[in-house]
């Protein structure tokens, strides 16, 4: 997302040998299209993008909540015979025959409740300091270093408010799950296992969404430069652009998710089975036990649910986003020229 380039300007032609031509009277069109969506209106404050990002984010999570849902049950290291899946589409069959049709969208109130902060803090994150940074490393030009490090500083806010949301919807579907409702889970968890139990994974989502993040936001950066050098806005490319990044993005952090998984489930069955007592903390805790139930393999469990999960959720959210920022830019200016 280019903060410097122009949608639909042109630049004048160089003058040729020869006599020059007369002075083109200036137009009497308001230079709209010269604008660039993309910076947003100059008076725009920090809610606009917090207001899109929110949007984009409840959007993201809430149609894509199914297939997150069989990618929790398939990544568990030991799962009950009657939850064991050979494909995403096998998984939802399953889970509405055998447990109601509503089962793939269990514990999806508490996921939106805490996707619309997140996502707003994120993307409003993001803008501000990869402006800034590009400001700093490459005069106002791209810079995938930038966007890289926006991205990065970005995901911490949002885990901060995504974490304790993602320990409960994990637990809420898993298979079997205990709970009856998201404010049992909570009262319950919390109760049995204490405040930080929403925390445990933290260090590990971090470590995961960190890198993830870093890839997902360059790569979409980098398709942009290639699918739409002109930083126009075209819904197509914002959303091929997504797709791709977060299908690559996915794919290179499934290991950690894995990990992360097994944090905030407490995945019983397969502690108990290692003989581990208590409640399982630390990343290298996750990685060693993944490793000692599942091999290599193991790291890779549930790869297939969480690219098909990513590729339409990250296009989701870019073209939602991206569509909110071009409507408000729109906006302002039909105001300014209609003054």
């Amino acid at each position: 997302m280019e903060l410097s380039c122009s949608v639909g300007g042109s630049t004048a032609a160089p003058p040729g040998p020869g006599p020059p031509g007369p002075i083109p009277a200036p137009s009497a069109t308001p230079p709209m299209e010269g604008e660039d969506y993309e910076s947003l209106p100059s008076g725009a404050s920090l809610g606009t993008h917090m207001l899109a990002g929110a949007v984009a984010g409840i959007m993201e999570h809430s149609v894509m909540y199914p297939v997150d849902s069989v990618k929790t049950r398939m990544q568990s290291l030991q799962p009950d015979p009657k939850a064991q899946y050979r494909s995403v589409y096998e998984a939802l069959k399953k889970m509405v025959l055998t447990e109601g049709f509503w089962r793939p969208l269990r514990g999806i109130n508490v996921t939106m409740l805490g996707a619309g902060p997140a996502h707003a803090m994120y993307f409003a994150c993001y803008e501000k300091m990869k402006k800034s940074l590009s400001d700093t490393i490459q005069h106002g030009g791209n810079s995938h270093l930038a966007n890289g490090i926006a991205g990065s500083v970005a995901t911490l806010l949002h885990d901060a408010v995504m974490n304790p949301a993602e320990v409960v919807k994990q637990r809420m579907q898993m298979f079997n799950s205990p709970y009856k409702s998201v404010w049992q889970c909570v009262r319950t968890v919390q109760k049995t296992e204490g405040f930080g139990a929403f925390y445990r994974s933290y260090t590990t989502q971090l470590t995961m969404n960190i890198p993830f993040q870093a890839i997902h936001f360059i790569t979409y950066e980098f398709m942009q430069e290639r699918v739409n050098p002109h930083r126009e806005y075209h819904p197509l490319s914002h959303v091929c652009s997504g797709a791709v990044a977060g299908a690559v993005a996915a794919a290179a952090t499934t290991p950690l998710d894995v990990c992360k998984t097994l944090l905030n489930t407490q995945e019983n069955k397969a502690l108990s089975s290692l003989n581990i007592t208590g409640h399982l903390s630390g990343m290298a805790n996750a990685f060693r036990t993944v490793y000692q139930l599942g091999g290599i393999t193991g790291y890779f469990r549930g790869v297939q649910a969480r690219v098909i999960y990513q590729i339409p959720s990250t296009a989701i959210a870019w073209s939602v986003y991206e569509f909110f920022k071009y409507f408000l830019t729109k906006h302002k200016l039909e105001k300014r020229t209609s003054l």
